[in-house]
């Protein structure tokens, strides 16, 4: 199957859905279709809620594509990819709706962020946590900040430094990034549905209000985003980086 970003709208809920053939992982062009189709989203007057998933039921995101950081030959070219995450988790704390995460399976370093950049993020036992980045010679720059605004800086620190491990869904739970875990994706995505429509019965005000309240203090992840991509940039240069990436092929 190809990759793709798609939403669909019932009842006023939103589902966007995002999908890669290798582990949903997320290069440029399909990080910046779901960064888009959230802002598109968000503002269309019809919509009172919005799911965001990912197709398959094994992994709900890889992270980064490591064709494209193994592509990558100059600092520029490597900040304006990690900004692909930067926009996506800017558009999820400027939407003006609730945004629901339905994480069905594992998910590893830029996944991990833009799960916490959900609202409200329900997920099945199978989806453990992993930031695997300083595996690799860079970090979570640009998602640490909606992981620790999320789940503390303790919890972040745990799972950037020890970027080896899963994290089981119950200790992610526990941290904060997950609400609820059920045992299967049935389970799951009855669940979220239910949610959702208990969700529309709410003040679309009132919920828009809130939403700026928890997101109050985030105000300068613009630049702050941005920056932390550039450092990502310039470190996916390294020859540390050079050299473990060439593993992965």
């Amino acid at each position: 199957m190809e990759a793709y970003v798609k939403k669909n709208i019932l009842n006023s809920i939103a589902t966007i859905e995002f999908f890669h053939p290798e582990q949903n992982s997320l290069p440029g062009n399909i990080l910046a279709q779901l960064a888009n189709t959230i802002t598109e989203v968000g503002n269309n007057t019809e919509v009172k809620v919005i799911i965001l998933k990912s197709g398959g039921d094994r992994t709900f995101c890889a992270g980064a594509s490591f064709k494209e950081l193994m592509a990558i030959n100059d600092a520029d070219i490597g900040k304006v990819f990690f900004s692909g995450f930067a926009n996506v988790i800017n558009s999820m704390r400027k939407c003006p709706k609730f945004i629901i995460g339905r994480i069905q399976g594992k998910t590893v370093g830029g996944g991990v962020g833009i799960a916490s950049a959900t609202d409200y993020c329900m997920a099945t036992q199978f989806a453990a946590i992993k930031l695997s980045e300083l595996n690799v010679g860079i970090g979570p720059f640009v998602v640490s900040p909606a992981i620790e605004r999320k789940m503390g800086t303790s919890a972040m620190s745990q799972i950037a430094i020890d970027a080896n491990t899963f994290y089981e869904a119950s200790w992610a739970r526990e941290k904060g990034l997950y609400a609820s875990v059920f045992e299967s994706i049935e389970a799951l995505d009855a669940e979220v549905q239910k949610f959702a429509e208990h969700l529309c019965t709410y003040n679309p005000e009132a919920m828009m209000e809130m939403k700026k309240i928890f997101w109050r203090g985030t105000e300068d992840w613009d630049n702050l985003l941005a920056e932390r991509a550039a450092i990502s940039g310039r470190l996916v240069l390294s020859d540390f980086t050079k050299e473990t990436l060439k593993k992965f092929k």
